[in-house]
């Protein structure tokens, strides 16, 4: 292969990321002509929201570069981490993961004939895998387990000895998909240079590690399933998104852990260039002006430090962007009755609460609580004597 073609691969491969651990063999593999295989894994508990966008839109560009790319669909680490999916949810939000995946990948336009997903399952109660996982554990301190998890699994005091478990199986992941790089946000950095030392313990080669940064959400914090107002639905409406959007916090002039700028970054202009056009518009027919059309990251910046560029101005052409890039998932699912019936039994919603009966008491001072008061018989009710009298 010629060394250019290999070049632009890698920084396909390349851009947008943190940091690229290893990163020669990936190159290796390259120069040589041939397909670095990825995966990149998610523990199929919370849905998934417009956060997943950003490994989305890195997973597409891994398969415009060629790449073959394998997504673990996580379900017994979702499992061990602190129990945080019920086991009989689990494969159907596997099911949905599967489907929704694939569409924000087909919403790029990206072939997805070099994606493949594997179920955690279908080979982690394997013999020789449970083998590895006690070999492993043989060899790691209590110490370095906790410090591989510490950013990915959940802390809590007195934690369950699963936490301690997912670490390894995610390192152990890497020998049995057969990849040549994991791919996974800077929050696993720790997990992913605990890799690099632990496969060679059982005998297994080191793989290269693709990091993604952290990037802010809505409202500056991180983007949560379990939070509705932090995060968007990728089966919102569109006024339901244009309305959550003009709520995000964004400060004028401030680039900063701004989430609306870092959406742009990482997900709309990334997805446009994937879609052949890579540009961002921002419309100002209210102000009489011609619209601004940005084709790179700096120049919005720029802009908005200066103030050319506002809240106002930003949020209606983002919102207006990622419709965009909802409406053909959201076509996809009101085309599929098996994905909307997936939907319903992966989340199913909420059981209605009961609505408690107020006990009012008796009303009649004096008496006990909870005891009836006493009340006068009526003289019809009294006893009757035997001659047919009422007592004195």
């Amino acid at each position: 292969m010629a060394a250019s073609d290999a070049d632009q691969r890698l920084a396909l491969i390349k851009e947008n990321l943190a940091e690229a651990l290893n990163e020669e063999i990936i190159k290796k593999i390259l120069d040589g002509g041939r397909h670095p295989k990825i995966y990149w894994g998610s523990a199929t508990t919370g849905r998934p929201h417009c956060g997943y966008f950003v490994p989305a839109i890195k997973i597409a560009q891994f398969l415009a570069a060629g790449c073959d790319v394998t997504i673990l669909l996580a379900d017994i680490h979702g499992f061990l981490d602190n129990l945080k999916a019920p086991l009989e949810l689990v494969a159907h939000r596997a099911e949905f993961y599967r489907y929704i995946i694939t569409a924000m990948l087909e919403a790029v336009g990206v072939p997805t004939d070099k994606l493949r997903f594997v179920l955690g399952s279908s080979y982690q109660k394997s013999p020789e895998y449970v083998m590895d996982v006690y070999k492993m554990a043989s060899l790691i301190s209590e110490h370095d387990a906790k410090k591989a998890g510490a950013e990915v699994v959940k802390q809590t005091d007195n934690a369950p000895l699963s936490g301690l478990l997912y670490p390894i199986l995610q390192v152990l992941d890497e020998q049995y998909l057969d990849c040549d790089a994991q791919f996974g946000g800077m929050d696993q950095r720790k997990l992913f240079t605990a890799a690099k030392e632990w496969l060679p313990k059982v005998g297994y080669r080191e793989r290269a590690h693709l990091l993604n940064p952290m990037v802010p959400g809505l409202h500056g914090g991180k983007m949560s399933s379990s939070d509705p107002d932090s995060k968007i639905d990728l089966l919102d409406s569109a006024e339901t998104v244009a309305k959550k959007i003009r709520k995000a916090h964004a400060a004028p002039q401030v680039v900063e852990e701004n989430g609306l700028l870092a959406f742009i970054e990482y997900v709309l202009l990334p997805a446009a260039r994937l879609k052949g056009h890579g540009e961002f518009r921002v419309e100002r027919e209210r102000d009489g002006l011609e619209p601004l059309v940005y084709t790179d990251i700096e120049k919005i910046r720029e802009d908005y430090k200066n103030d050319v560029l506002t809240p106002q101005l930003i949020k209606p052409s983002v919102s207006n962007a990622l419709n965009a890039l909802l409406a053909p998932i959201q076509a996809a699912f009101q085309a599929s009755k098996e994905w909307q019936d997936i939907a319903e039994r992966a989340y199913p919603p909420p059981p209605k609460k009961e609505k408690k009966v107020k006990n009012k008491g008796t009303r009649h001072p004096g008496t006990g609580k909870g005891q009836p008061a006493a009340v006068e018989k009526k003289e019809s009710e009294l006893p009757i004597r035997g001659n047919g009298e009422t007592p004195n």
